[in-house]
C-alpha cells in the first residue's frame, strides 16, 4: 500500500539530550509550565519574549520557530499555541497537532525526537491532551503517493517522538486509541484514494488483509451467492461491468460485547460511470470515490478492533461496478429486491440506493442488529442543500441522530439532521412495482426522497441513513489531512460507539 511511515510516539519522562526539537505547548494569557519556563531561562528569556505580544498564542495551530542557543542540546524549539485555555478542546488540538506536522514538514525528519510539554489551564486529562495532538500530526502526515521516484526520500522516514507530561500509563491507554483511530481512518484514504485499476470487484478482497490481521473476520459473497439469496437489485447495479459484484461481511466482536451487534451498512461502488444514463465528463473524474461509504466501515472496523474495543459490530459492504453495456441495467426495468419488494427503474445513475436495498435487508435479516448505519456518497442534493460544511442524516431515532450529531462535532465531521417523513413515499408510487426508485424530479431534493427509500428496507430496525456525499475528497490540505482521500465517517462513529458504550 502506498503510505508513508507512521510516526512512533512513546512516553518519556524528561526531554532527552538527543532530542533535535522541542515543542512546546502553550495556550494564549498563560505562563509557562515548569519544563517551558526551564527551558526559557536556559535560553536566556528568549522564548518569554517571544510570547510577550498577546495576539501570537491566540491563533490555534501557530507555530514560534527559534533556532536555540549553541548551549541548549535541541537545535529548535517551537512554540505551538493552542488559543484560549477555555477554548481548547479535542478537535483544536489534533487540528493544533496536524498543523504542527505541516510545519516539520521537511524540517524534522527520522532522527528528530519532539518533546510535547503540556500546560495547566486545559480541562482535560494530560494524557488526551498529548494523545489528541499526537493524533493530528498522524492525519496529517498520511500520504498517498503511487511515483517511483519517491523512493528513499528524507519524508518517507519514520519520526519519532517524545510525549512528555503524562503517566505513561494513562498515556498508553490514550495512544492506543487515537493510534487505532489513525489507523482505520488511513487505511479507510488508502482504499478512497487507490486508482479504479487497482481497486474493483474482482480484487477488493485482497485489500480487507488488514481486517484479517485485526481479528476481524471476513467473509465474501459472489455473484452466485448473491443470486442465491435474491440480491437482485445488487446484481443489476453490476450487471453492465466486466466485473462482478460482491458482497463483504465483516464481524468483530470484542471482550465481553453483547450478542446483537451493531450494523454498518458501506456503499461500495469502486467506479460509477452512471451506468446508461451516463455522466458528464467532468462527474466521473472522481468516481472512483464512489465507494467512500465502504471504506469508512472498513476504517471503522479497523479503529475498534485495533483498540480491542468491547463492541460488537459487523460491517455488510455492497462492492459493484456501474458500467454501460449490453447487459447493463436500464430505465424501466423492475426488480425483485431481497426483500421481496419489487422496484421500478428509472435513473441508472441513482444506482447507489438500488445497491443498499439488498444489503440493508440483508444486515437487518440476518444479524438482528440493534441499530443499523448505512454510509453512501449517495446524492448530488445533499452537497447542493448543505455545502461543503456539513453532510445529511436521516433517522428512525431521535436519540441516536443526537448522539451522532455530537459526536461529529466534537471530531470535526459535521452532520446536519434532514426530514426522513412517510409523505416522501408519495413520490416513490409506481403503477407497476411495489415502489419506484426515485422521485419524479430528482432535480427537487432527491436526498429525502432517497432516504424515504432506502427505509422500506430496513426492517423496521433503528436506522440510521449517512449521505457522505461530496466529503469523500479534499480539493486542496487541510490540517488534519492533504488533498485527497477524508475518511469521512470514520472518526464520527468511532467516537459515536465509544461513547455509547460509556454512558449505556
Amino acid at each position: 500500500m502506498p503510505q508513508s511511515p507512521v510516526p512512533v510516539f512513546e512516553a518519556a519522562d524528561e526531554i532527552s539530550a538527543e532530542t533535535s526539537v522541542v515543542v512546546i505547548l502553550q495556550t494564549a494569557q498563560t505562563g509557562f509550565g515548569p519544563r517551558a519556563a526551564a527551558l526559557d531561562a536556559e535560553m536566556g528569556g528568549i522564548l518569554s519574549r517571544a510570547c510577550s505580544e498577546p495576539t501570537v498564542l491566540a491563533e490555534s495551530g501557530a507555530c514560534i520557530d527559534l533556532i536555540a542557543p549553541q548551549a541548549v542540546s535541541a537545535r529548535r524549539v517551537i512554540i505551538l499555541a493552542l488559543g484560549k485555555a477555555e477554548a481548547v478542546n479535542a478537535l483544536s488540538l489534533a487540528r493544533a497537532g496536524g498543523l504542527l506536522a505541516a510545519h516539520l514538514e521537511g524540517k524534522c525528519e527520522c532522527a528528530a525526537t519532539l518533546a510535547l510539554d503540556p500546560i495547566a489551564g486545559i480541562d482535560l486529562p494530560a494524557a488526551e491532551i498529548l494523545a489528541r495532538v499526537a493524533l493530528g500530526m498522524r492525519l496529517r502526515r498520511y500520504r498517498f503517493d503511487m511515483r517511483n521516484r519517491r523512493q528513499g526520500a528524507g519524508s518517507d522516514r519514520t519520526l519519532r517522538v517524545q510525549l512528555i507530561g503524562a503517566s505513561g500509563a494513562d498515556l498508553a491507554l490514550a495512544l492506543a486509541r487515537i493510534n487505532a483511530i489513525a489507523d482505520g481512518v488511513e487505511y479507510a484514504r488508502t482504499l478512497v484514494n487507490l486508482p479504479p485499476n487497482h481497486l474493483h470487484p474482482d480484487n477488493f478482497h485482497d485489500h480487507l488483509e488488514p481486517l484479517r490481521e485485526a481479528g476481524i473476520d471476513v467473509e465474501i459473497l459472489d455473484a452466485t451467492q448473491l443470486k442465491e439469496l435474491g440480491m437482485n437489485a445488487l446484481l443489476a447495479v453490476g450487471a453492465g461491468s466486466a466485473r462482478p459484484p460482491r458482497v463483504a461481511v465483516l464481524r468483530y466482536r470484542g471482550k465481553g460485547a453483547p450478542s446483537q451487534p451493531l450494523a454498518f451498512v458501506g456503499k461500495g461502488v469502486c467506479f460509477d460511470s452512471g451506468g446508461l444514463c451516463i455522466k458528464r465528463r467532468e462527474q466521473m473524474f472522481d468516481m472512483k470515490a464512489d465507494m467512500g461509504g465502504a471504506a469508512a466501515v472498513v476504517g471503522l472496523l479497523i479503529a475498534l478492533a485495533r483498540q480491542g474495543s468491547p463492541v460488537h459490530a459487523v460491517g455488510v459492504l455492497g462492492i459493484a461496478e456501474n458500467m454501460p453495456s449490453g447487459t447493463a441495467l436500464k430505465p424501466r426495468d423492475i426488480i425483485t429486491t431481497a426483500s421481496g419488494q419489487t422496484v421500478e427503474v428509472f435513473d441508472t445513475d441513482a444506482e447507489g440506493r438500488l445497491l443498499l436495498t439488498d444489503c440493508l435487508h440483508y444486515a437487518a435479516t440476518r444479524f438482528n442488529p440493534s441499530v443499523i448505519v448505512d454510509l453512501a456518497t449517495l446524492t448530488y442534493s445533499v452537497t447542493r442543500g448543505l455545502g461543503s460544511i456539513f453532510a445529511g442524516l436521516f433517522s428512525t431515532d431521535d436519540a441516536i441522530a443526537s448522539q451522532m450529531i455530537a459526536a461529529g462535532e466534537t471530531v470535526g465531521e459535521r452532520f446536519w439532521r434532514l426530514p426522513l417523513d412517510r409523505a416522501y413515499d408519495e413520490g416513490l408510487q409506481s403503477p407497476f412495482a411495489d415502489l419506484r426508485h426515485h422521485a419524479k424530479d430528482m432535480e427537487d431534493g432527491d436526498a429525502p426522497y432517497a432516504a424515504a427509500f432506502l427505509r422500506h428496507f430496513t426492517e423496521d430496525r433503528p436506522w440510521v441513513h449517512l449521505d457522505i456525499a461530496g466529503k469523500e475528497l479534499a480539493d486542496a490540505d487541510r490540517p488534519l489531512g492533504r488533498q485527497g482521500a477524508t475518511a469521512f465517517g470514520v472518526q464520527m462513529l468511532e467516537e459515536w460507539v465509544q461513547a455509547s458504550r460509556r454512558f449505556n
